[in-house]
């Protein structure tokens, strides 16, 4: 009986969970053939000499064939990425640190909230800490937007990711997706699964880290049938705001381009391949050094009524807890019209932020010198000093 029950969840959340262990080898064997990841493999895998060329490309593939002949299970996958990802870390960040894991039971499933600034290093760099620290990895919520490259989307799902349906049409099937979300994402913290999802949907390119109530309202479909479905979700879930900080965003001059396209324009026509190549440059992009912070979990004690108020709640932790960098403090006072302190500092963070403004045009380099100095307009919003 409880077979066949498990059996027809997993059945109702087959089109938006992630791949199952005996999926595996049959995603492997198609991933091993494909172009488009010996391509980007090539970049991690061989010398500079030999990425992006056939030779290394062939290569690439031979060593992915090799690397992958034994992955039978998720969790072979994930030991295999993590190895790569040691790798992303070490070519992309000076420094990696992270606070507030000590407040968190490895035993306990908890749904991470944070700021979204990257679309593939938020959600990564949450599950490599907590594996670090001896937790299981959690299940990702991805938009569907960004699986439309088949390649992304087999190794999105083999990471554990799931899908959050928003490309449907009419509003009866927008919320039947919105209510198979919130589902899947109750059954995986029932199941023990630890879950991450963003504060709102999309990145926040102008550096304004804010909670969408409507993600909150989405949550709470799954607890619709209780008596205070806000109060049952804050009983049976342990929430935690998560803080993750840059000190140089890869992405930044792009995010700029296209916030100053809308503003003349109305609108941004992305390329084919816009969200694929931003996911690579997230990755491989200079970041400078990189915090996360954890929060304490938020308390079903604590009297939280509103959905707002949760949303609230949600934003001072994520904005308090954020660290600010040089690279901030130089957006904050050129903006203001100070005096370059650091004209000749040989910082690496900071030379890379102002190679980056001189690539832009005026108004876009206002806008990301805005996007870095919006940390503090983010504080002061909110009452934190």
């Amino acid at each position: 009986m409880l077979e066949a029950v498990a059996g027809a969840l997993m059945s109702e959340y087959d089109s938006i969970r992630p791949f199952l262990d005996h999926e595996v080898p049959s995603v492997i064997q198609r991933l091993v053939t494909s172009p488009e990841l010996a391509i980007a493999a090539s970049e991690l895998a061989m010398p500079k000499l030999l990425a992006n060329n056939i030779a290394g490309q062939t290569l690439t593939r031979l060593l992915l064939l090799y690397k992958t002949r034994g992955l039978k299970t998720i969790r072979d996958c994930q030991k295999l990425v993590t190895h790569y990802f040691d790798q992303v870390v070490a070519r992309s960040i000076d420094n990696l640190s992270v606070s507030g894991l000590e407040h968190l039971d490895p035993n306990k499933p908890y749904l991470f909230i944070s700021n979204h600034r990257d679309i593939l290093m938020d959600s990564s760099l949450i599950n490599y800490l907590i594996q670090q620290a001896g937790h299981d990895t959690c299940r990702m919520a991805v938009g569907d937007n960004l699986l439309s490259n088949s390649l992304a989307a087999d190794l999105m799902r083999l990471n554990k990711s799931f899908i959050v349906e928003r490309d449907v049409d009419g509003m009866r099937a927008y919320y039947r997706a919105l209510t198979k979300t919130s589902g899947y994402i109750r059954h995986s913290l029932d199941e023990g699964v630890s879950v991450w999802i963003a504060q709102r949907e999309g990145r926040a390119k102008d550096g304004f880290d804010r909670t969408d109530p409507a993600l909150l309202k989405m949550l709470l479909l799954a607890y619709r049938d209780e008596d205070a479905p806000l109060s049952a979700l804050l009983t049976e879930v342990q929430i935690v705001p998560v803080s993750v900080s840059y000190e140089v965003d890869p992405c930044g001059i792009k995010k700029a381009e296209e916030l100053v396209a809308i503003a003349r324009n109305g609108v941004y026509e992305k390329s084919e391949h816009e969200d694929l190549q931003s996911m690579i440059l997230g990755l491989m992009g200079y970041k400078g050094r990189v915090h996360l912070s954890f929060a304490r979990p938020i308390s079903g004690l604590e009297g939280l009524e509103e959905v707002e108020q949760l949303a609230e709640r949600l934003d001072k932790d994520i904005v308090s807890n954020y660290r600010t960098f040089p690279t901030h403090r130089y957006a904050a006072k050129t903006l203001a019209g100070g005096q370059d302190d650091e004209a000749t500092s040989t910082d690496k963070a900071l030379l890379a932020l102002k190679a980056d403004l001189a690539l832009c045009g005026t108004e876009e380099k206002a806008n990301l010198l805005q996007q870095y100095a919006n940390v503090w307009e983010n504080r002061k919003a909110l009452g934190i000093d």
